[in-house]
């Protein structure tokens, strides 16, 4: 066997049922950030209005807490994303450094270190050794990044990205509970409830279909917290709307 009779997933051409093609991973990632963060905006900003109108009917102080918590939360789910991606990022390019040093002052050992890299994955010792020059040979740091660390330096995480895309989500998924609440007076709160739940449950089972598993239970589970939070929420305003009154 040589090093060009091995065939990994980039040489292999895409099945029509399989998404292989480049960047699905970092993709499909990124829509499953999307639907959690929209999740995030529905329950959260469904909570905060329906728990203040079951206080008031007044639209006023609805309206004031609605938009309230469509920006604190979008600019909050903003910045822990921008935060938490920062330190990835900061992790990946530290660890791109220290190879790129290790290459330039030990390329031997780091050769031999690529070579068992592969040998341990099953390929002979002496296929290894080939594999591991030629790859040395085409672009070593980038043999190097993937073999060992599973990084791309051509596709490193975007702290701002994350963030804008976070805080687009959430407000997506927000603007539903809030427009459902400015509905007439009489129909305001079951109908902010059955499009929350409505809601929920098409991102529950997005968030099943991407994650690849059954969509009944994971849907069922977002739909019954959603069904807790709301009326959790809608009972202390209540109660607290009777006590103030």
């Amino acid at each position: 066997m040589t090093p060009k009779d091995i065939v990994t997933t980039d040489t292999l051409p895409a099945h029509p049922n399989e998404p292989h093609a480049a960047g699905i991973s970092g993709r499909l990632n990124w829509l499953r950030a999307g639907v959690l963060g929209a999740n995030d905006g529905i329950v959260s900003v469904a909570a905060i209005v329906v728990g203040v109108a079951g206080a008031t009917n007044d639209l006023a102080p609805i309206l004031t807490a609605g938009v309230a918590a469509l920006v604190g939360g979008a600019i909050s789910m903003a910045l822990g994303e921008y935060v938490s991606v920062s330190s990835q990022s900061d992790s990946e390019k530290s660890l791109i450094a220290k190879e790129t040093h290790e290459l330039q002052e030990m390329p031997e050992e780091e050769l031999e270190e690529l070579a068992g890299l592969y040998q341990a994955k099953g390929i002979s010792r002496e296929t290894a050794r080939k594999v591991a020059e030629e790859l040395t040979a085409h672009d070593a740091l980038a043999a190097h990044l993937s073999a060992e660390l599973n990084i791309d330096r051509n596709d490193l995480v975007s702290p701002w990205r994350a963030a804008l895309a976070s805080a687009i989500a959430f407000t997506v998924g927000g603007l539903i509970p809030f427009l459902a609440i400015l509905l007439p007076e009489a129909i305001r709160i079951p109908a902010t409830f059955v499009l929350v739940l409505l809601a929920l449950a098409i991102t529950g089972a997005l968030g099943a279909r991407l994650g690849g598993s059954r969509m009944l239970r994971p849907t069922l589970r977002v739909v019954i917290g959603g069904v807790l939070a709301l009326g959790a929420t809608y009972l202390i305003g209540t109660l607290l709307g009777t006590g103030m009154a």
